[in-house]
């Protein structure tokens, strides 16, 4: 077996070895692409692999078709929007993430977001405390969950929702379950986005919902940028002065959020949920296990197509 792993943003030194170190005692060659410039360099590393491992890499059709040997592609992280899952089934491709593996870095970034927001900056001037506020999780799965458990040692109030969570996960959690994403906003004095990217949920996060959130309430985003309605959260900025917006993920519209919103919008230059040197070297170990035991045994639990 030939694994590939093929990223533009590398992964660690320590954890390539450590994905090396799995392919060889399983008897599978592994080849590196890192940082690599056009396309066209994927596509001719991917003629002969049969399995591939990425990071924020796009997968397409293309790539497929590049590929006849192709049987897995693991993103090592929990997304996955970045491979087209519908051309991987026609191709009889099995696609997985890695869910888990990123989420306490995911979950300590909402708080650095969190305290450089309340504290002004660090500009000098007063802030507020995040003890006693209602921290609200839109979905509540690892990620969330790990901010729920770091939450709890803010002495904030914690509730979530997620249609398709099980109750007994919020009890066993200590979590107040919501009714809805509106009653979420509305009830929240910091809303924290954790849902996916699909059909359904982009732009979803519009002015209906922003309009409704408490008096000088904090919506951060670590979750994907295209489940933000751009136009609508910088025109409902504008009409509430008193609310924020705090992200990973700098808008299409950067500039003019800037320009329009001041210090009440900040976003980091690139994505930073994944960005510690622990979620890397996790995320790309648990790639390599989950391809070696798709190949041993026919595992398939982090499939993510069908």
């Amino acid at each position: 077996m030939k694994i590939l792993v093929a990223t533009q943003k590398p992964f660690a030194s320590v954890a390539v070895e450590g994905i090396r170190e799995i392919m060889e005692k399983a008897g599978f060659d592994l080849a590196l692409l890192e940082k690599y410039a056009e396309k066209s360099e994927l596509l001719d590393a991917v003629k002969d692999v049969n399995a591939i491992i990425i990071r924020s890499d796009k997968i397409d059709a293309e790539i497929m078709d590049a590929a006849p040997e192709l049987k897995i592609i693991v993103r090592a992280g929990a997304g996955f929007d970045n491979v087209d899952l519908q051309a991987a089934t026609q191709h009889g491709i099995v696609v997985m993430n890695t869910p888990g593996q990123n989420s306490n870095a995911v979950a300590e970034l909402v708080f650095g977001l969190l305290l450089f927001t309340v504290r002004n900056r660090y500009n000098g001037k007063s802030g507020t405390e995040l003890m006693g506020k209602k921290l609200g999780l839109l979905a509540f799965g690892n990620v969330p969950q790990n901010v729920a458990r770091v939450a709890k040692g803010f002495g904030m109030d914690i509730c979530a929702y997620d249609a398709y969570c099980p109750q007994e996960v919020f009890v066993q959690q200590g979590v107040q379950q919501m009714t809805s994403a509106e009653e979420l906003f509305r009830m929240c004095d910091v809303v924290s986005l954790h849902i996916p990217s699909t059909p359904e949920t982009k732009n979803s996060i519009n002015a209906k919902l922003i309009s409704s959130m408490k008096s000088n309430a904090i919506l951060v985003n670590t979750a994907r940028q295209d489940v933000i309605n751009e136009s609508e959260l910088i025109r409902t900025l504008q009409e509430r002065p008193d609310l924020r917006y705090v992200s990973d993920l700098q808008l299409a519209a950067d500039e003019e959020a800037r320009e329009k919103l001041g210090d009440r919008y900040f976003a980091t230059p690139k994505k930073m949920g994944a960005q510690t040197a622990e979620a890397n070297i996790n995320a790309g170990l648990a790639a390599a296990n989950q391809i070696v035991a798709f190949f041993k045994d026919g595992e398939t639990r982090f499939q993510v197509n069908k």
